[in-house]
Order: C-alpha cells, then structure tokens, then sequence
C-alpha cells in the first residue's frame, strides 16, 4: 500500500544519443522536483552544461548520475552554464576543485555575485520590493525572516574564467556549441547551438513543461528580452532540445509559440485586473493574475513575475504608473 508520500529524488544518469548524457539532479523546491546537466563528450573527458544546486548530499547525487552513465568528475574539462541560477551552477566551485575544469559562464552574472557578495543588501533589497510591491511590511517581514532560513544553494562562490557570450564555441565530440546570449528568465541567460546536429541546449529559456519565470530589477524590460529571445531560438530550427528541467523534446517551434502564448495571456490578464480609475499595486494584481493568494513561498516568484508584467505594459505605452510608496498601476 502507498504511502501517500513522493519517492525521494535521487541523482539519475541516462544516455540521449551516442556521447550526450542527461544527468538528473535533485531540487528541494515544490513542483519542481529535479533539474538536468548535460554530460557531453570531448577528447579525453567531458563538458558539462550546468551543474545542478548545491544542497546537503548534492554532489554525491551528481557522482551517482554519472557513474550510471561510466562517468566521473574528473573527467569533467569544463563547465558552460547556461545562468547564473543556483539550480544550475550552484555546485561549480566544488567540480572544479575536484576536476581542474575552466569556468565559462555570461558576464551579466551580478544578479547572483552582487548577492553572494553581500547578502544582506540582496535581502533588504527583495523586501524593498515587496514593500514597493504593496505587501503589508509585517508579512513582508514574517516571509523574509522565513526566507533567509533557506539554504542558499550555492557552494564556495562563482569565480568564472571565461566570458560565455554570443559566438563563443564550446567544442565537443559532437561538433561546435555556439552560444547564443538569450535574456529575459536571468540576464546572464545563454543557449548553446550545435547547428550540425540542430541540438539546442536550453537552460531555462525553453522547457519541456512550459513556465515562465524572470529575474525582476537588473534590466527595464525582461520580458521585451525574452520575446526577443524566443526569435533568436526560432531561428535556428532546432530538433531536439536539452532542457534545465524535464526531458528532452523535439516540438521546439511548438514549445516557442506555447511560451508566447502564456505571456500574452499572463499580460492580458494583468491588463484586465487594472482600470483606468483605480490604480492598483503589484500585490493587488497578482492574486487576480495567477488565481492564486499570495504567500510566504510563492509571493517572492509572483511578485517579481507580474511586476515584470507591468514593466512590460509600462514600456509598450499600455499601462502607466500612477504613484509611488507603493507602486500603483493603471490602464493609460
């Protein structure tokens, strides 16, 4: 008889096509149970694309996903990353440690390093928001007091050694990665190409199970970013895509019209939770956004995610902003 309980998440290896392993990586995070790193093979050893995040026991699931593969870490001879997300790099100091592997990674990384540098700053600065956002100031205070118990999921720091931006080539056996810089879920976003093999390494710009999520305060617009992104990737016509999350797919040009659907639908319903004589917050519109209240563990992700839905309609002349302390919105 079950017990009602999920199955504990381990470290998984599996072989896609000849010299390509999907490594699966736990994540402590409800709904989204794993991420992916991508093992591909190169001379003597491997490149890896992401890491996975740094958590109690994570780096002994990373070596279990690759010794069901016959891999190693040592092998590891260096180490792309897609973001600067701590889902997908949180374990590069380590790898290298064991393995010597060169770092490449975009040079946009500071939404990351400026908060590993001062964490404290990082936290009164989500609580600015969150204040800015309309958030009573006791909730806001109660959620980061809960936060900032968190685990952060990052090991020893990002030192990077090599700058990851558009037309550097990271080669393989299977032929030359291209980068390919893709903004809008993070700034330090980047996809890698294999035009030969039309394989797409996606990060979080694409995934199988398609969501969205954006870094909220390093750039004006991420939204404008991600659709212009998401014409960047269309381009390519890519066949099979490697994905941070889920499996692999094949529906790449489906998977880019879906992406574009929910973010017209998610402005759209932003749009219809203003008017044009009652200004609204952030906080207000949220709930009306993604049917759903706001809580400690999700108003951070909603928040920053339809006030990049504002900033959006703000930019393309749709929706103004009609006061501060805190930020009000309304239909121009």
């Amino acid at each position: 008889m079950s017990s009602g309980r999920a199955a504990k998440e381990l470290g998984r290896g599996e072989r896609v096509v000849p010299g390509v392993w999907r490594l699966r990586l736990p994540l402590p995070w409800p709904g989204v149970p794993h991420g992916n790193a991508w093992a591909v093979a190169a001379g003597d050893g491997i490149v890896l694309f992401d890491t996975g995040m740094h958590q109690p026991g994570s780096l002994a699931h990373l070596e279990r996903a690759l010794d069901m593969v016959h891999l190693r870490l040592e092998l590891v001879r260096s180490v792309v990353l897609t973001h600067a997300h701590v889902d997908h790099c949180g374990q590069t100091t380590p790898i290298v440690l064991r393995s010597g592997a060169d770092v490449w990674c975009h040079p946009d990384h500071g939404h990351l390093t400026k908060w590993l540098q001062d964490p404290d700053s990082y936290w009164e600065r989500r609580v600015e928001i969150a204040l800015q956002s309309g958030v009573p100031e006791a909730d806001v205070r109660a959620a980061s007091a809960l936060l900032r118990r968190d685990d952060i999921g990052i090991a020893g720091g990002l030192q990077v050694d090599h700058d990851l931006v558009d037309g550097v080539t990271i080669d393989t056996d299977l032929g030359t990665f291209e980068a390919v810089e893709t903004p809008g879920h993070a700034p330090s976003h980047v996809c890698l190409f294999n035009a030969d093999r039309r394989m797409l390494i996606s990060g979080d710009h694409l995934l199988g199970r398609v969501s969205l999520f954006f870094d909220f305060g390093y750039t004006p617009d991420p939204i404008g970013e991600f659709l212009r992104s998401l014409d960047r990737i269309e381009q390519l016509d890519a066949r099979l895509c490697l994905s941070g999350h889920g499996r692999t797919f094949t529906d790449v040009e489906g998977h880019i019209r879906a992406n574009r659907a929910l973010v017209a639908e998610r402005l759209g319903a932003t749009e219809d939770a203003l008017s044009r004589t009652e200004p609204r917050t952030p906080a207000e519109v949220a709930p009306a956004v993604f049917g759903t209240a706001l809580t400690p563990e999700n108003g951070s992700w909603l928040l920053a995610e339809v006030q990049c839905f504002l900033r959006h309609l703000t930019a393309t002349g749709r929706v103004e902003l009609a006061d501060r302390d805190p930020d009000r919105f309304r239909l121009v």
